[in-house]
């Protein structure tokens, strides 16, 4: 066993000792009793190219009122749709008026939130089970859908097991969490000293939920933190090299949600052999999108085996909701114990969870889902110039005045795209923030570049970007 094998197993045995290991108790919910799993892969229906119901994934409409708010910058608190969902009427709408756009701002990057297969299973879920047993995990909320879906989802990412969690900020949560109680149970006298705490190196443009977690593992003084400047290898390498701690962790972002850049897969794969530390991973946003079969990030750099603990969301790509945690059964059995945000969350209703398993198979069924949206990757950087590397797409254009007047006149011309503005993102670093889907047509494409060049410089926004990747 390598250290951190070592320190786990520790970890467990402390609590078992003390009576705190806390097990997943599973409901049969399957009404005939023979039936070994809830749904079977076999009745799927695939489909081998982009159809009707796709289109729903990027086709919305908003109310009349709330075009003109957003065109006037006035809040919405969304009173405008009314009790059943007209549009009430305002001073320059029309009463159940809407205005149709094309969606650019979402994160369903395969479109298979409207698939008629994950629709099915959760339409038959509801139909037998209603929601569900309610409860935490830990109590009564673990069926044999969620120990399917986990079964699905660590084949996926090349690992032992999984563990189900609500929401992928909430997995995040639970992970660090745990990462600062193996120090504590280590500890002689309860508190570990500072150099017996867990090292714990976070990428500077992490997710805010890893973000929250470090803080809470922080404040309990059971971690030390340090963050290196975005993708540095260099300045990992030193603040490793530097580090006395015996503990170390590395967490990243596998693809960054809002630059739309990939961590160095394989630079951080050296490090870890390097310096033997603990490799986490939030492939949120490449789960399902990046790699022959939708492993995400590790699949796609030919790095599974090296990654340790793979985070992600099924509310993404999946098109569905909740958030997961890819590692061996000793981790998720200590996640499962002392993850506060997992043990004390309600478990996902299981028409979502028969719904994500759903998507997991399909997923990796219609691959011509994944080829599509790269396609309109590529699509984009040839018409463009801009040389982006994924899906999602950050154009900055500087302060906040600049990206909202860009977002409503990207809005009149018929796109939905926001603009970020701080605290998101720095001050005079505000954007576009664009994502493609497979739902998305080379017409959309082309459409999309002539409003934004309305509002965008290419040459510029392709300058910096060149240059950004020069650094890299």
């Amino acid at each position: 066993m390598n250290s951190w094998d070592e320190w786990v197993e520790l970890a467990l045995q402390k609590l078992e000792s003390r009576k705190l290991l806390r097990s997943l108790r599973p409901i049969h919910l399957s009404k005939d009793s023979n039936m070994l799993s809830p749904s079977n892969a076999d009745d799927f229906e695939f489909f081998d190219e982009l159809r009707q119901w796709d289109r729903g994934t990027v086709e919305v409409q908003i109310s009349e009122t709330t075009y003109h708010k957003w065109l006037q910058d006035i809040p919405s608190s969304g009173d405008e749709l009314g009790c059943n969902g007209v549009a009430d009427t305002e001073v320059g709408a029309s009463a159940g008026t809407f205005k149709k756009l094309i969606l650019f701002s979402g994160n369903d990057y395969l479109g298979l939130s409207s698939h008629p297969t994950i629709i099915k299973a959760a339409t038959q879920a509801v139909q037998r089970h209603g929601m569900g047993p309610r409860g935490s995990a830990l109590i009564c909320g673990y069926t044999n859908y969620h120990r399917q879906l986990e079964s699905s989802l660590a084949e996926l990412k090349s690992k032992e097991d999984c563990l189900l969690c609500p929401t992928g900020f909430s997995a995040n949560m639970a992970f660090m969490t745990a990462v600062g109680n193996v120090s504590m149970l280590l500890a002689s006298g309860g508190q570990p000293s500072v150099n017996a705490r867990v090292a714990v190196f976070s990428d500077a443009l992490n997710h805010a939920s890893i973000i929250d977690g470090i803080r809470l593992a922080e404040k309990q003084k059971s971690i030390a933190v340090f963050v290196y400047r975005h993708c540095d290898m260099r300045h990992l390498n030193e603040l490793l090299t530097n580090c006395t701690m015996k503990r170390k962790v590395v967490i990243t972002d596998s693809l960054f949600s809002m630059d739309g850049d990939f961590a160095p897969m394989l630079e951080l794969v050296k490090l870890r052999k390097k310096h033997g530390f603990l490799l986490a991973i939030d492939d949120a946003h490449a789960t399902f999108v990046c790699g022959e079969t939708g492993g995400g990030a590790a699949e796609l750099f030919n790095c599974e085996s090296d990654v340790d603990i793979c985070l992600g969301t099924l509310s993404k790509a999946a098109g569905c909701h909740g958030g997961f945690i890819a590692c061996s059964k000793k981790w998720k059995q200590l996640i499962q114990s002392r993850g506060r945000s997992f043990i004390f969350s309600t478990s996902t209703p299981v028409p979502v969870i028969a719904a994500s398993h759903a998507a997991v198979v399909v997923a990796k069924k219609e691959m011509w889902r994944r080829r599509a949206i790269w396609n309109r990757v590529q699509d984009f950087r040839d018409l463009t110039g801009i040389p982006i590397t994924s899906p999602i797409i950050s154009l900055i254009v500087g302060n906040e005045a600049t990206a909202l007047q860009s977002s409503r006149h990207l809005l009149q011309l018929g796109f939905h795209i926001t603009a970020i503005r701080p605290p998101t993102v720095a001050p005079n670093s505000c954007r576009l923030r664009i994502t493609l889907s497979a739902a998305h047509t080379l017409d959309d494409i082309r459409k999309l570049i002539a409003a934004l060049s309305q509002c965008v410089n290419f040459s510029e926004i392709g300058f910096y970007c060149a240059s950004w990747n020069a650094r890299l």
